[in-house]
């Protein structure tokens, strides 16, 4: 009973405390080894607004429609002993717009790869390394860093690596240091580079519920106009197992900020996450993070017909997203979700163009999709989806609804 209770404490925490896969990621360490498995498919997709954001010269939205192509192959494994456990997968694609707007290329990478690894030297002692990579065309919200849709790829890489302790029977620590990047060749002032120590004390409290407390340091480094910035994190939480399959997580505290040119400021912050599987047929997924963010600080205004360039210090985003899947048969299944992002740009300061005035802008966006996929037998599956997205800004050129439908075949092996 000891070995259990002890590696519980740890066994949550590996997740928990990882930045890079995802809010989505809470609880979903590998249980079992998986064989290589391959993945070849391709998906027909109808996109009524290809650039959302491109406006006329009288500032109106221009909606371009266009049919794409999006063929990939995908590869995943995991091993797993006593000591070491590996998880590694990737998926390379390519999605081509056969009649793409003069504002972007007709062909860009949907491309990602990720590596786990989870280490035990004893009982006591584990070290964790969750490492993702990707270059692709479409934001993906649960990553927590991607706002409005950018025409153009961008590129995005994370590690985090930690170790963790058991100090006795119901104290444990985890230690890590975390590295994110994020470079947008299209677009001006919006590369990032990140870096991240934390400390994490653990209580087990009951053999479910465990009492956490978070020490964060981070410092970003900004690309062209956009200033440098660090961040500090005091957070207390729980983590509680409702069941072998069901696990929620929620942190709060206080986050402090300082940017190099800029205002210093304090911040209420939260985050939280909940994986459950209801029961054999039904699977729900959940985050929520609300805190002061260093991506896409820098903005344009517009005003009586002149434009301003301008850096918001405080621009508070709370990231929700919602995700499930229910198998009606084992030939049918369905699957959706919502991501809902309202942002807040507050404490501009205008850089160029000299306007005197309030500068307060706000966006909500709202990305909803509902699909149903098909096993045709043990090898092809087909599935069709539609993804609803709605940014409703005050941020010059990115007011706009888009609708997309996909439809696509993949075999396994």
């Amino acid at each position: 009973m000891k070995r259990k209770f002890a590696f519980g404490l740890l066994n949550v925490a590996v997740v928990a405390s990882a930045s890079g896969q995802g809010l989505y990621s809470v609880g979903e360490e590998a249980k079992e080894s998986l064989p290589l498995k391959w993945v070849v498919g391709a998906s027909a997709i109808y996109d009524d607004n290809v650039a959302p954001g491109t406006v006329d010269a009288g500032g109106n939205e221009v909606k371009e429609s266009s049919f794409a192509l999006n063929p990939y192959v995908g590869v995943s494994f995991v091993s797993m002993t006593p000591q070491t456990t590996w998880d590694v997968y990737a998926r390379l694609g390519l999605i081509y717009y056969l009649d793409a707007p003069d504002s972007m290329d007709d062909l860009n990478s949907q491309s990602r790869m990720g590596v786990n690894l989870t280490h035990r030297f004893s009982e006591r002692l584990r070290f964790s390394s969750r490492n993702f990579i990707s270059y692709e065309l479409e934001p993906d919200y649960s990553y927590g860093y991607a706002s409005s849709r950018t025409i153009g790829e961008y590129f995005y890489w994370s590690t985090d690596n930690s170790i963790g302790f058991r100090w006795s029977e119901r104290v444990a620590t985890y230690t890590g240091l975390g590295l994110t990047g994020t470079t947008y060749p299209d677009v001006d002032d919006n590369d990032r580079f990140t870096w991240q120590v934390y400390n994490q004390f653990r209580y087990q409290f009951t053999p479910q519920t465990v009492l956490t407390a978070d020490y964060r340091y981070s410092q970003t480094s900004a690309s062209g106009i956009a200033s440098d910035s660090s961040d500090q994190y005091l957070l207390g939480g729980i983590e509680h197992r409702f069941s072998p399959s069901s696990i929620g997580i929620v942190r709060a505290g206080v986050q402090f900020r300082d940017v190099d040119r800029g205002d210093n400021s304090t911040s209420p912050y939260v985050e939280a996450a909940l994986n459950s599987q209801i029961n054999e047929k039904f699977r729900i997924r959940s985050f929520a993070r609300y805190g002061i963010e260093s991506y896409d600080t820098v903005q344009s205004f517009e005003d009586s017909g002149k434009f301003y360039t301008v850096e918001y210090d405080d621009r508070e985003t709370l990231r929700f997203g919602l995700s499930g899947d229910y198998a009606i048969s084992p030939m049918f299944s369905l699957f959706g979700g919502l991501d809902y992002i309202p942002t807040s740009y507050r404490s501009g300061r205008v850089l160029t163009g000299g306007y005197i005035g309030s500068v307060d802008q706000d966006e909500d966006i709202l990305n909803a999709y509902v699909g149903l996929s098909v096993k045709f037998n043990e090898t092809l599956t087909g599935t069709m989806s539609y993804t609803y997205t709605n940014s409703s800004s005050d941020v010059y050129g990115r007011d706009y609804d888009r609708n997309r439908i996909s439809v696509g075949v993949s075999a396994e092996f």
